[in-house]
C-alpha cells in the first residue's frame, strides 16, 4: 500500500476509534437486575405486570457529524477505505437507535444493524424463522424420545471462576483476562476484551463452562486482544455493530467445532428468534415471557430471554431489539464460509478472521493487506483452529455429507453387511 494511503487510513481509523468511544450500545439498552427481581416476584404472586423501564435521553449529534466526516474522507474504492466507511456508517445507525430508545423506531434501526427474523438465510430460500423452527422441532423430537443419559453437573459461579481463570491464564498469559462474579449481571455470562463476568446467583453445567471458553473467551475476548495488537487499524479491537453477525456466528460455530454446543443451546437460540418475531407482530413482554415458559424454560431464563427481545424497545408489543436474529444466520454464514474456503484452497482466510473484530466481507476484501503486512496476522488462535488438519478433515466431511438427503434415507439403507 502506498505510504500516503496507509497514513490516511490509519489517521481516519484513529479518528473513528475516538469518535465512537462513548457509544455503549448493549450497555445502554440493558435493564438493571432489579427489574427482573420485581417481575419474577410479581409473577409468582399472580400479579404480573409489564416491566417499567426508563432510558436516558441521549444526543449523539456531534458524534454523527464526526462519523459523517470520516465517511466522506474515506475512499470507498479502496478496501481499507471501504472498511472504514462501512464501519462508520454502522456506528451512525447505532447512534440513531440509542436516541430512539423506548420508542417503536428502535425496530427499524435495529433491523439495519442486525436484520429481522423474516430475512432470508444466505444461500437458501428459507428465513431465520424457518431455521429456528427446524432446530426447535429437532430438539423437541430428541427430548420426546429416549435421549442419551448424561451426568448432570452444577458448578457454582465462584468455582467456575477459578476454573476459567486457570484455563485462560494458561492460554493467554497470567491476568490477561480477568474472570469476575457479578451480582448485577442479568445474562449468565458476558465477555469483553480483558474481562469475563459470571452471574453470581446461578450455577453452570459442563456445557455452560465449555461454551464460555469456546464462545466468549476463544472468540470474543481472543479477537479483541488480537485487534489490540494491530499496528494501524485499532478499530479492529472493538466490535462495531456491522460485525455482530459474523462475530456471534463465529462464536457459535466455535461451540460446534469444539463439541461444546448442545441441543438445548440450539433451541434457546432459535426460540429467541421466534420471540423477536412475536414482539414485532404485537406480543407484549408478558406474552413473550409466557412463550419461553411454555417452551420449557424456567422463570429466570424466560425473563432473560424476553428481556433480550425488548432491550431498548417498548414492552407493550409491536417493537423489538433484533440482535438475537443474527445467531443462526451468522452460524450458517460462517459455516458456509469455512467450507467455501476449504473447497477453494483459501484456508488462510479462516485464520485472518481472528485478527480482530471483522465481518466476513472484510476478510475477503482486505486479504491483500494481510499479505502485505498492513494488517497483522492474529497472535492468538482458538485451539480448534490451531489443529488445522483436524479442522480440514471436519470441513471435508461436512462438504460431502451435505450432499446426502436424509429425508430420502430409509432404515434399510443404513444396514451394513449381510
Amino acid at each position: 500500500m502506498a505510504a500516503s494511503a496507509a497514513d490516511l487510513h490509519a489517521t481516519l481509523d484513529a479518528r473513528l476509534v475516538e469518535a465512537t468511544r462513548g457509544i455503549r450500545l448493549l450497555d445502554s439498552v440493558s435493564w438493571p437486575a432489579s427489574i427482573e427481581l420485581g417481575f419474577i416476584a410479581a409473577w409468582k404472586a399472580g400479579r404480573a405486570k409489564l416491566p417499567e423501564v426508563s432510558y436516558p435521553r441521549l444526543d449523539f449529534g456531534d458524534t454523527r457529524a464526526k462519523l459523517d466526516a470520516i465517511s466522506a474522507a474515506a475512499d470507498p474504492a479502496h478496501p481499507v477505505g471501504d472498511y472504514i466507511r462501512r464501519t462508520a456508517e454502522s456506528w451512525r445507525v447505532a447512534t440513531d437507535l440509542l436516541e430512539a430508545m423506548g420508542t417503536p423506531s428502535v425496530t427499524a434501526h435495529s433491523a439495519k444493524l442486525y436484520g429481522l427474523p423474516g430475512d432470508r438465510v444466505p444461500g437458501a430460500t428459507l428465513t431465520n424463522v424457518d431455521a429456528a423452527r427446524h432446530f426447535i422441532a429437532i430438539a423437541d423430537e430428541y427430548n420426546s424420545g429416549a435421549p442419551l443419559d448424561e451426568i448432570e453437573t452444577q458448578i457454582p459461579a465462584e468455582l467456575l471462576r477459578i476454573e476459567l481463570k486457570q484455563r485462560l491464564d494458561g492460554f493467554f498469559g497470567v491476568d490477561a483476562i480477568r474472570v469476575e462474579v457479578d451480582p448485577q449481571l442479568i445474562a449468565k455470562a458476558a465477555a469483553g476484551a480483558t474481562r469475563i463476568r459470571l452471574r453470581s446467583a446461578t450455577t453452570f453445567s459442563n456445557y455452560d463452562r465449555d461454551q464460555l471458553l469456546a464462545h466468549e473467551a476463544f472468540v470474543h475476548s481472543l479477537t479483541a486482544l488480537n485487534g489490540r495488537e494491530q499496528p494501524r487499524l485499532k478499530s479492529l479491537a472493538r466490535s462495531s455493530p456491522r460485525t455482530t453477525a459474523t462475530q456471534e456466528g463465529l462464536a457459535v460455530f466455535a461451540e460446534l467445532m469444539s463439541g461444546s454446543i448442545d441441543i438445548a443451546r440450539m433451541k434457546r437460540i432459535s426460540l429467541r428468534i421466534l420471540g423477536i418475531d412475536m414482539a414485532i407482530q404485537g406480543a407484549d413482554f408478558i406474552e413473550v415471557f409466557r412463550f419461553f415458559m411454555d417452551a420449557g424454560q424456567g422463570e429466570i431464563d424466560s425473563f432473560t430471554s424476553a428481556q433480550r427481545v425488548f432491550r431498548g424497545a417498548p414492552v407493550g408489543g409491536g417493537a423489538a431489539f433484533t440482535k438475537d436474529a443474527v445467531y443462526l444466520r451468522g452460524l450458517l454464514s460462517v459455516h458456509t464460509f469455512f467450507r467455501w474456503a476449504l473447497k477453494n484452497q483459501r484456508m488462510a482466510l479462516c485464520r485472518n478472521l481472528f485478527a480482530g473484530k471483522l465481518a466476513l466481507h472484510d476478510v475477503i476484501a482486505l486479504e491483500p493487506h494481510f499479505d502485505d503486512g498492513y494488517i497483522a496476522q492474529p497472535r492468538y488462535l482458538p485451539p480448534w483452529v490451531q489443529h488445522a488438519h483436524g479442522l480440514a478433515g471436519m470441513l471435508a466431511f461436512s462438504l460431502f455429507a451435505n450432499r446426502i438427503r436424509v429425508d430420502r434415507v430409509e432404515a434399510d439403507d443404513l444396514v451394513l453387511g449381510l
